[in-house]
Parts: C-alpha cells; sequence; structure tokens
C-alpha cells in the first residue's frame, strides 16, 4: 500500500501532476499524497527533508512527451539543458542559472547524473530515452557530501523501475508525429520465484526526420536511436536484496549544424579572394523561423553499454549495509563539416574528400571510449532510541578517456581566411602568395609588394594539411563522507554531513600524424623577417596557413630548432603543443542544516554548504600553450550555497506550497571560450547566484490538477571577477565577463499546468485534458558577452519566450488502453540555446554568429497499453 501510495502522490505532485483516472474517490486519502524520494539515500516523504527537491513520476514524463532529460526544462523553471556542436561533448546542464559551459570532455559537469545510484561521467552519456521510470529527483544547490562527484550545482537522481517478484505485469506505447516521428517504448516484468527473484525486461527505439535543413539539403538535429535494459532482482530473505542492471544503447544521428543568425559585412571579398561563392545562402532572424542552415555533413554517434549492481543488507533491525557498483563503457564519434558553411575550408573527423587530399584514406572520426567504473559502500542506521539518523560510507571511481580530433584543411581554407584577414587590401588572392615568403618566388598582384624579388620554388597552399592528435585524460577518486541527522526534539533535527575528496588525473596530448607545409613556409618567413614586406600583421600570416586543430607539433625554425621551445612568445604562441601532466587536487566538502517541524504540515529550515568539482585538464591542442610553462590545467571549482525554506501543506494535504531561498558563492568558476581558433578553458575568480524558488500544488478535487513553479535567480559574474587574473592569454576574457549575467540563466522562469484526469459520466471511459505552459525571461546565449573591441556580441541575447503544450485523450477503465492527441510547443516559438562565433568569418566588429536552436512545434498521437 505504501508503495502505491507513493507512486500515485508522484503522479500528483510532479511538475505537470496527472492523477491515475483509475483511482476511486473513496481512495483519496491523506497517504495518496505523500512522495517518497531518496534524496538523502534515505526513504522519506519530499515534504519531511529540508532540500529543494522536484519529484517528477513517470506517468507525467509519457504524458508531458518528456521522453530524454532535453526536455526536462518544461518540467522544473530552475532546470536548463543546452547542446552545441555535439550532443555526445556539447552538452551542458544548469541548475539555478550554474552549470559547466563548454564542448570540452575535459570539463566535467557542475550537475551530476546518477541512474540507480551509478554516476554518469558527462551529461552525453545521460542523453538515453528516459525508460521505464519509477520516479525522477532534480535536487536543487550543492549535493557533494552524499552524491559525491561534481555535484556543485545540483544533482539529477534517476530510478528505474524495479521488478515485481510477485506478479506479471508490462506496458507498451508507440507514438506517430510530424517530422515523421516515430517512437515505440515496451517492457514487461517476470516473477522467476514468487516473492523471491523476478527479472524486467524493457526497450525504446525512436526515430525522426532533421528539424534543421541545409541548403545543401543535408539535415541536422535527427533522431535514430534504440535502448535496451534488463534486471535481475533477487531477495532470498527479508535482509537481503540483490539487483543487477545492463544496458545496451546506440544512436546513429546528425547532430548539430546551426543557422547562421548574423552574417559578416566582409561577404563580398569572397569573390575577390577566388571563391565562386561565400558559402552562405541563408541567414538572419528568417533563417531561424525557417530552420535554415548552410553546412553539410554533421554526424554525430554514440554507443554505449554498462551494468551495475545494488546489495542491501540488514545487519540488524536499525543498521543497514548497501553496496552499488557500476561499469560504463560509453564511446562517441564525429564527422563534420564544422565551419557550417558550404564551402570545403575544413573538414573534422573522416570526411569524403580527406583521403584525396592528404592521402591518408583511413582518416579517424572525432571522439572515442569513455570508460568509468565506480564503486560506493554505505552503513547506516539509528541510535539513541532513533534519536540519530547516523551514515558512513566510502567511494571510488576509476575512468579514463581516449579522445581523437583529426582535421584537415579544405581546397578554400586559404582563400577563405585571407578574405576576412586581409578584406580586399592586398589585391585578389594574396593568401595564394603570401607562403612564397617562406619558398621561394616572385611576389605578383599584390600592391606595394609586386616584383619583390624572391628567387626559386612554388607557392605553398594549405589544401590537405591535417592533423590527428590523440587527448587522454586517466581518472582516480577516492572520497569518506558521512551524513547524520539528529532530533535534538520532537520537532527540532539538525542534520551535519562532510564528505573528504581525493582526486588524481593524468592527462596526455600526443600527435599521431600531421601535415603542415603551408604553415611551416609562413613559420619560416616570420622567422627570417620577411613577412614585414606585406606591412600586415604576423598574426593574419599564421593564421591564413595555421589552424591549431590541423596544425603540425613538429613545426621548426630556421637552423632545425624546434618551435616547441618557442611558441610561449607572440605570434606563434597559438600553436600546438603536446603535454602529459597529472592533476591532483582534494577537498572537504560540508553540510550543516537546522529543521523545525510544526507537526502542523509544515516544515521550515536553513542550511549552508560548501561544495567542489575537480579540475582537469583542456582537451586542446593549443591548450599547452595558454599558460606559462606549458600548463593544460584548469582548477577546480568551489562553491559555499546558503538556503533557507519553508515546505508546508493545507486542506488535508489537497494543497502543498515549497518556497526556497538561496545565495550561492562560486570561487575559481570553470569557463570555455572558443576564440576562434582554439578553446581556452580558464578559471574566473568569482561568480554568484541569488534567487527564490516557489512550488505550489492544488487538487482541487479528485481529477483536477493544478500546479505553478516559480523561479528567480540572479546568476553573475560579479563586477570585480578576474582581479587575480594576470596572464595575458585569459585576461582579456575574463574582463569582459564582469558584471555579465552567466550563460543560460534567465532571471525569471516558470511552469505552470492544469489537468483533469478523470471519468466521462457514467460511460466508463475516461478522460485526460492537460495543458502546460514554460516561461524564460531574456537570457545570454554566448560564452563572452562582449567582443574584443569592447562592444556587445552580436545575437547574444535570447529575447523571453512562452511555450504551450497541451494534451487531450481517452482511455478504457483500469487504463487498459489509452488514446492521446498532443501538440508541444503550440505557438512554434523557435528560440536560441546557444550563440557563437561562426569559426574563422570576419574579425570584432563584423564577425558572422550562429545560433543552435531549440525544438519547434511538434504535434502526434500516442496509444498506449498496461497489463
Amino acid at each position: 500500500m505504501r508503495a502505491k501510495a507513493a507512486l500515485l502522490a508522484g503522479i500528483c505532485f510532479s511538475a505537470f501532476p496527472v492523477a491515475a483516472f483509475a483511482q476511486d474517490t473513496a481512495d483519496q486519502d491523506d497517504d495518496a499524497d505523500v512522495i517518497i524520494v531518496t534524496a538523502t539515500l534515505r526513504q522519506a516523504d519530499v515534504q519531511d527533508i529540508p532540500l529543494a527537491v522536484t519529484a517528477v513520476a513517470p506517468e507525467t514524463l509519457e504524458r508531458q512527451g518528456v521522453v530524454d532529460i532535453k526536455t526536462l526544462s518544461s518540467i522544473s523553471p530552475s532546470f536548463n539543458i543546452q547542446s552545441s556542436q555535439t550532443e555526445t561533448q556539447g552538452t551542458s546542464i544548469k541548475i539555478r542559472g550554474v552549470g559547466t559551459t563548454g564542448n570540452n570532455t575535459g570539463l566535467e559537469s557542475s550537475v551530476g547524473v546518477f541512474i540507480d545510484g551509478v554516476y554518469q561521467s558527462r551529461p552525453g552519456v545521460a542523453l538515453g530515452d528516459l525508460l521505464d521510470l519509477e520516479r525522477l529527483e532534480i535536487l536543487r544547490g550543492p549535493q557533494g557530501t552524499l552524491f559525491g562527484r561534481n555535484t556543485s550545482a545540483g544533482a539529477l537522481n534517476i530510478t528505474t523501475r524495479r521488478p515485481n517478484l510477485n506478479r506479471i505485469e508490462g506496458f507498451a506505447n508507440a507514438t506517430y508525429g510530424n517530422f515523421d516521428f516515430f517512437n515505440v517504448q515496451g517492457g514487461v516484468s517476470l516473477p522467476l520465484a514468487e516473492g523471491v527473484a523476478g527479472v524486467r525486461l524493457s526497450g525504446a527505439y525512436r526515430k525522426r526526420d532533421g528539424l534543421l535543413t541545409s541548403s545543401t539539403g543535408a539535415e541536422s538535429l535527427n533522431r535514430d536511436r534504440y535502448i535496451l535494459r534488463g534486471q535481475l532482482v533477487y531477495e532470498p530473505t527479508a535482509d537481503l536484496s540483490v539487483r543487477i542492471i545492463g544496458d545496451y544503447s546506440k544512436a546513429s544521428e546528425n547532430c548539430c549544424d546551426a543557422v547562421i543568425v548574423r552574417e559578416t559585412e566582409l561577404a563580398p571579398f569572397f569573390a575577390l579572394h577566388g571563391l565562386p561563392r561565400d558559402g552562405v545562402e541563408d541567414f538572419g532572424p528568417g533563417a531561424v523561423q525557417r530552420r535554415n542552415s548552410n553546412g553539410s555533413s554533421f554526424n554525430n554517434s554514440q554507443r554505449q553499454w554498462g551494468i551495475s549492481g545494488e546489495v542491501t543488507y540488514d545487519i540488524a533491525s536499525s543498521t543497514k549495509l548497501t553496496y552499488i557498483g557500476g561499469y560504463r563503457n560509453f564511446r562517441a564519434r564525429s564527422d563534420q563539416d564544422s565551419e557550417f558553411v558550404n564551402l570545403n575550408v575544413y573538414f573534422s573527423g573522416n570526411g569524403a574528400d580527406t583521403g584525396a587530399l592528404t592521402g591518408t584514406p583511413n582518416f579517424p572520426s572525432n571522439g572515442g571510449p569513455i570508460k568509468t567504473m565506480t564503486h560506493e559502500l554505505r552503513l547506516q542506521g539509528s541510535a539513541f532510541s532513533d534519536k540519530l539518523d547516523w551514515l558512513i560510507g566510502a567511494y571510488y571511481s576509476d575512468e579514463k578517456i581516449r579522445e581523437t580530433q583529426a582535421m584537415t584543411l579544405g581546397s578554400a581554407y586559404q582563400a577563405y581566411v585571407s578574405a576576412f584577414n586581409f578584406g580586399g587590401a592586398l589585391g585578389a588572392n594574396p593568401l595564394l602568395q603570401v607562403t612564397r615568403l617562406g619558398t621561394g618566388g616572385t611576389l605578383a598582384g599584390i600592391p606595394g609588394a609586386a616584383g619583390i624579388p624572391i628567387t626559386g620554388g612554388t607557392a605553398v597552399n594549405a589544401a590537405g594539411d591535417y592533423a590527428i592528435n590523440q587527448f587522454g585524460a586517466d581518472s582516480e577518486s577516492f572520497s569518506v563522507f558521512t551524513h547524520n541527522v539528529f532530533d535534538l526534539t520532537d520537532n527540532i533535527s539538525v542534520t551535519l554531513g562532510a564528505r573528504y575528496v581525493d582526486e588524481t588525473k593524468d592527462g596526455f596530448f600526443d600527435q599521431i600524424a600531421a601535415r603542415s607545409n603551408a604553415c611551416q613556409a609562413v613559420v619560416n618567413a616570420i622567422a627570417s623577417g620577411r613577412s614585414a614586406a606585406f606591412g600586415a600583421t604576423q598574426a593574419n600570416f599564421l593564421a591564413a596557413t595555421c589552424f591549431p586543430f590541423a596544425t603540425s607539433t613538429a613545426l621548426t625554425l630556421p637552423g632545425s630548432t624546434t618551435l616547441a621551445s618557442s611558441v610561449a612568445t607572440p605570434p606563434l604562441s597559438f600553436l600546438p603543443r603536446e603535454y602529459n601532466t597529472r592533476f591532483k587536487d582534494n577537498e572537504l566538502t560540508y553540510t550543516a542544516q537546522v529543521a523545525y517541524n510544526t507537526n502542523q504540515g509544515t516544515l521550515l529550515y536553513a542550511g549552508l554548504s560548501h561544495g567542489f568539482k575537480s579540475g582537469g585538464f583542456n582537451l586542446d591542442p593549443a591548450a599547452a600553450t595558454t599558460f606559462a610553462g606549458g600548463d593544460p590545467r584548469f582548477k577546480s571549482e568551489k562553491v559555499d550555497a546558503y538556503e533557507a525554506g519553508i515546505k508546508t501543506e493545507f486542506a488535508n494535504g489537497r494543497i502543498k506550497a515549497n518556497l526556497a531561498v538561496f545565495h550561492m558563492d562560486l570561487t575559481d568558476f570553470q569557463v570555455l571560450e572558443f576564440t576562434g581558433i582554439q578553446f581556452i578553458t580558464f578559471n574566473v575568480d568569482k561568480a554568484k547566484s541569488t534567487g527564490a524558488e516557489l512550488e505550489l500544488f492544488g487538487r482541487l478535487d479528485p481529477y483536477i490538477n493544478l500546479n505553478l513553479a516559480l523561479t528567480y535567480a540572479d546568476s553573475r559574474y560579479p563586477s570585480d571577477c578576474a582581479d587575480s587574473i594576470t596572464n595575458p592569454a585569459v585576461r582579456p576574457s575574463a574582463v569582459r565577463l564582469c558584471g555579465a549575467s552567466l550563460t543560460n540563466a534567465p532571471k525569471f522562469s516558470g511552469v505552470f499546468g492544469v489537468t483533469y484526469d478523470g471519468p466521462i459520466n457514467d460511460s466508463g471511459l475516461g478522460l485526460l485534458a492537460a495543458f502546460n505552459a514554460n516561461y524564460s525571461s531574456s537570457r545570454r546565449t554566448s560564452t563572452i558577452p562582449l567582443d574584443t573591441n569592447g562592444l556587445p556580441i552580436p545575437f547574444d541575447i535570447q529575447e523571453a519566450a512562452i511555450k504551450m503544450n497541451a494534451r487531450l485523450g481517452l482511455s478504457l477503465p483500469n487504463e487498459r488502453f489509452a488514446i492521446e492527441a498532443w501538440v508541444n510547443n503550440i505557438s512554434n516559438e523557435v528560440t536560441r540555446g546557444i550563440t557563437a562565433n561562426t569559426p574563422l568569418r570576419g574579425p570584432a566588429g563584423a564577425r558572422s554568429r550562429i545560433g543552435f536552436i531549440e525544438e519547434p512545434r511538434t504535434y502526434g498521437l500516442t496509444v498506449r497499453t498496461k497489463f
């Protein structure tokens, strides 16, 4: 009865509550409004724990079209998730405006994702379907004491449904919608020995056409993925439970092209430099509404499998031992024409033309494996006549990352970059002449340089130059922790917890192969002083032929001196350098809370916590050139958070209201910026988030539910956020952040929902009618708010938007069969999640800008059955 009550309550109190029609009015007792969660690693009523938690039932996720964590923003206004160039490596999760921004596997998330107690080390690992769940909990604020690694902003705690040991049960549903969307899910639970052992098998398949269409005819943002999961539960006695879970999933999709939201004013110079077109056929706000892009190839695939085990043993009536262990093997790959235009500028990974250009037919795809093993052991119980609820534990994880980054410069690269760096000042095709400076020849067709005698050789073109780079990071983390609740009186409790964390990471960058003929020629010209003949900056010459992702680490200076000892000196400082180094850190995280329960359905609480997110390595070819001494590391991020709240209920529990106020001070906040030629990772001295959250739910009658959730979060960089940063390679970027809001951190956000789920008179049929709306105020979508010229960067702000969803369905008694029509984003609000500079397309003040769009209007029909 308690488990059934918890499930029904989860349905009622989720962010868009949908009560079970099969429930009779007589069953609407107080227990039906109890929501059991495990946010404190103990089963407890969500109204009784001094934490800000949003609990969501699986029925709510299904009926609101939430099929993966990317669509959870419609459930909780404090939750935000976005993807950039790839979903597998470029996905970022934020809670209360705080999270890691970037497209770099070396960065770990500020929001930890846990599935059945097992940590998912990167958001991209957890992007599979939300299949056959028991519950989903969004924990807001630092959770490091109990959940361990990298939960400085919060955690997503997902629990899958266990096998039923007493009866056969199952479900199936199928959906068809626009964009040729097809989704099918199913599962069955079978008892092997009644009350002792059982298995549960479930699976899902999802396919959809692309949401974005390029001028080349290519599609992006499609879906083609499946997941299979199997479970075994064995409970030979009342004291022992063993659960083993295995899963396998695969996705082969095109992600993620972007719309050019702003074009550069320098596009007319393309023809001047010998290009038949500028590579952009549609751009601007109209292209956003039409969902039109200009790229040609964005293959992004992944496959993964994992196994986990959970053993619980009741040592005594008041003491329980729990072990949770897991292993996950995740492998991602991408092959992308990632300059986002319809020209052969450069290609990342294995493209159709890379072999012809380089003579290397077996060019590798970008990406690689992430292998993670975790172990956690907990002992918990009670003492002093249940006045003390104690917990101690230990945690260990071992992770190995290998990532290949391969890039080839295309036939248009040299002239393309020439148009932006030199404009029309040097005449036609100047960069086709530039490399004569390194190899000899006579300069011609360039004002002020014609006739300069440089004898011998022919011009070198960068087309076909390439690099295949291999990165690795081996990580070990060990921690011990404790979490204790003291009941000082029947109404007052104090919670004290702490965790000591020790992190060790070994990182490396090795170049497997490279060819940089054109770049070497320009380096020679600069070293010999011959580049002065053009009267242009040396950096422009380098950019025309040297792209760090496709540049050799074995470049030499005249006299056969390697460049490695000179790259710290401009203008050569952005060129790649191999590294092999170690990162090590440790931290004591802690929490302290006091709670007062009035015995009248009201809980008052206040507390503080200290969180920690590990540092690491920037997995970028030029990472070791960013800091003095060739150091590719960035520091750990820390947070001190303060929270107070009230949880209360009225009308015999039919109305619940929760309010939380919070403040977070972050130090050494991790930032990743793409400069146009490299990714720079650095730590900002300070960031902060201050705000309040309100959740209100009302069961107006047995079949009508209403909910409202509002979040105010002022998440920003203080005006003195970069005072201690002196490194000239990163200080300009850090200073431009100061005073700005954090990326994708709206100040105001909210969700509203109303649902009827009940009978149609005495017909025996059930009616489901649901409406919900999700509001977000304006928000920044770029990493850096100001360009290098000090002016606001174009198209940074995504204006406020309201997205509305609706669902209408009919069901047979006991919901044996149901059919539902639905529409999401009714008004077709096409918004941008992330905005960035189009690579290599324009300088400050004349940059082209790309936007990664969010889902437009979708609609369809779903049929369900269960047994």
